[in-house]
């Protein structure tokens, strides 16, 4: 101390700064245990969202398969509805083979796997794959409204494959 109770500047000074020190020691930053926490809790969200893409980018495809069962069954539905109610030639026997079906009683029965167009060949994606689905047809004499079952036939298409089955039914009447 001086003479006037000062404390000399050099003390005061030295004591700042240790209380700097303090301070700057009392200023703490993550501790490993908090790190830890944190990895953990960024990582159960980043598997979390993961997971939803996993299961969206997966499911992605289904649409297209959707509508490529869809569009066979329809072309085999309208290919059918198109042929005569009864047999023109007067065959009562189904016809040898696809494209000699003249009537919608020869499709009783139908059943393709792979598919294939009218004139055999198997159809195929936009990048030459073969479509794997099995597509058949059934025939049924069955009443419509006031129409009897003689006059009126039940067409029933379906088209599975790749995890989708599609069924497509219509009436064909004589009239």
């Amino acid at each position: 101390m001086c003479i006037d109770g000062r404390t000399p500047f050099f003390v005061t000074s030295m004591a700042r700064t240790c209380q700097g020190l303090r301070k700057i020691n009392k200023q703490s930053g993550l501790t490993l245990i908090e790190l830890v926490i944190f990895i953990v809790i960024v990582s159960v969200g980043v598997v979390g969202i993961l997971a939803v893409m996993n299961v969206t980018t997966r499911h992605s495809a289904d649409p297209m398969v959707r509508k490529q069962a869809i569009a066979i069954a329809e072309s085999l539905l309208e290919e059918i509805l198109v042929k005569d109610f009864t047999d023109p030639d007067g065959v009562a026997a189904t016809e040898a083979s696809r494209d000699l079906y003249d009537d919608v009683d020869d499709y009783s029965g139908f059943s393709v796997s792979p598919v294939k167009d009218i004139n055999g060949n198997v159809l195929q994606d936009g990048a030459g794959n073969n479509l794997n689905f099995t597509a058949s047809a059934s025939v049924t004499p069955q009443a419509f409204d006031a129409i009897a079952s003689a006059d009126a036939k039940l067409i029933t298409v379906t088209v599975s494959g790749k995890g989708e089955t599609i069924t497509l039914s219509a009436y064909k009447v004589n009239y």
